[in-house]
């Protein structure tokens, strides 16, 4: 399993700080919700901005830095939770693989590429299916499947 992660540098550590915020009282661009995750080894909770992708009735997320710390907390912990104002769904999380990701990814590269695309190397939602499948590798991909919030 590859374990690039793009690393951010101050600035866009204080925008994506400032997404979280707009995504959590739900003013975020193009229906960018807050992601809750539990740290693996703190057991607090750790958030970002994310953007959620419907597609053929299932949700998904892609990690457009890949192998991030939600990344590495969520494959740990198995649950995450999509805040959006006051609104919090939790969802069972698992990771798709080669060919099975490869829709998502076109998906949601036609639909934020625009916001993404420094991170893919040039890969875009017209890219072949080899292309996009490497690209998974590097850019996880998760399906969420609806759990109930613990009490």
């Amino acid at each position: 399993m590859t374990s690039t992660v793009i690393e951010q540098n101050g600035f866009e550590r204080l925008f994506n700080r400032l997404m979280s915020w707009l995504a959590r009282h739900g003013l975020g661009p193009m229906g960018m919700q807050q992601l809750i995750v539990r740290g693996r080894s703190s057991g607090q909770e750790r958030t970002a901005a994310v953007n959620p992708l419907p597609l053929d009735g299932e949700l998904y997320l892609v990690a457009a830095r890949g192998e991030t710390q939600w990344v590495r907390n969520a494959r740990a912990v198995g649950t995450v939770v999509l805040r959006k104002r006051s609104r919090r769904s939790a969802y069972v999380i698992e990771q798709v693989y080669g060919d099975d990701a490869v829709p998502v990814l076109r998906a949601y590269l036609k639909k934020w590429g625009f916001e993404v695309k420094s991170f893919f190397d040039g890969v875009g939602p017209d890219a072949s299916v080899a292309e996009l499948a490497a690209a998974a590798k590097a850019h996880p991909v998760f399906r969420l499947t609806p759990a109930d919030l613990p009490q």
